[in-house]
C-alpha cells in the first residue's frame, strides 16, 4: 500500500513536525507551505515542499508536481490560486500539468473533495485550525492507483473519522 503524509500551515512548529514524521515514517511526505522554517531545516528534511505566503526562505518553489504509481500530484500552498474563494484556479493549473491530486493549504480548513476526476486535499493546520477544534494533518493512501483513501489525524495521532474520504480518480 502506498501512503503519502500531507501537512500544511505548521507556522513555526518544530517538535510537532519531527514527531509526526517519526510516528508515521513514510517515504512520501508533502508540506503545503507556511512552515516558516528554512528549506533545509531538519524538520523539513524529506518533505516535498512548497512556499506559503508566510515563508520567508525564497528557495521554496511556488508549486511542485510529483508522480507516484502513475498518480500525478500537484502541491501548492493555495494563496496564489485563490483557494479561499474556490478551487477553480488550482484545478485548472492541475489540469495544465496533468495532475489528478491537488494538495494545498492556506485556508487552515481540513477536508478532501473530489471534483470530476480531480481530488483536492487540504490537511488543515497543525497549529491554527479553522472550522474545527482539531489540529490536523492527512494521509492519502491506495492499493490500486486511482482508488484513494484520505484519513485525517489530530496532532496527537488520533483519527478524525468524520473527515475520512474516498475518491475514484
Amino acid at each position: 500500500m502506498t501512503k503519502v503524509l500531507i501537512i500544511s500551515d505548521s507556522h513555526g512548529l518544530t517538535d510537532e513536525l519531527l514527531q509526526i514524521k517519526k510516528e508515521h515514517n513514510l517515504e512520501y511526505m508533502i508540506h503545503c507551505g507556511d512552515s516558516e522554517l528554512d528549506l533545509d531545516s531538519e524538520e523539513m528534511e524529506g518533505f516535498f515542499k512548497v512556499a506559503g505566503n508566510c515563508d520567508m526562505d525564497t528557495r521554496y518553489p511556488e508549486e511542485q508536481t510529483m508522480e507516484i504509481d502513475k498518480i500525478k500530484i500537484l502541491a501548492v500552498h493555495g494563496h496564489l490560486h485563490n483557494v479561499k474563494q474556490n478551487l477553480l484556479t488550482a484545478g485548472y493549473r492541475a489540469e495544465e500539468l496533468g495532475a489528478q491530486v491537488i494538495c494545498f493549504g492556506h485556508t487552515h480548513v481540513a477536508g478532501a473533495q473530489q471534483v470530476n476526476d480531480q481530488l483536492f486535499i487540504n490537511p488543515g493546520s497543525i497549529r491554527q485550525p479553522r472550522g474545527r477544534m482539531e489540529k490536523t494533518y492527512a494521509i492519502m493512501e491506495w492499493e490500486t492507483p486511482g482508488e484513494i483513501d484520505v484519513t485525517f489525524y489530530t496532532l496527537d495521532g488520533k483519527e478524525v473519522k468524520d473527515l475520512a474520504s474516498h475518491a475514484s480518480i
